[in-house]
């Protein structure tokens, strides 16, 4: 379930950055740049924020 959450959340964050990119301001490009960052980190480290955030509010 955990893994369900984390890929919905994800996912609509790179789409809601691609579009404030387009319709709003080119800077949003950081944000989605911002994820995928996290994203290969959280491969390295198997550490990831939102996973904690998660398990925190009693997503199992």
């Amino acid at each position: 379930m955990l893994n369900t959450y984390f890929r919905t959340i994800v996912g609509t964050m790179v789409l809601l950055s691609v579009v404030l990119t387009v319709y709003v301001n080119p800077n949003w490009m950081w944000f989605t740049v911002f994820i995928g960052v996290n994203l290969i980190q959280s491969a390295f480290t198997k550490w990831c924020l939102l996973e904690t955030i998660l398990k925190k509010l009693g997503v199992k």
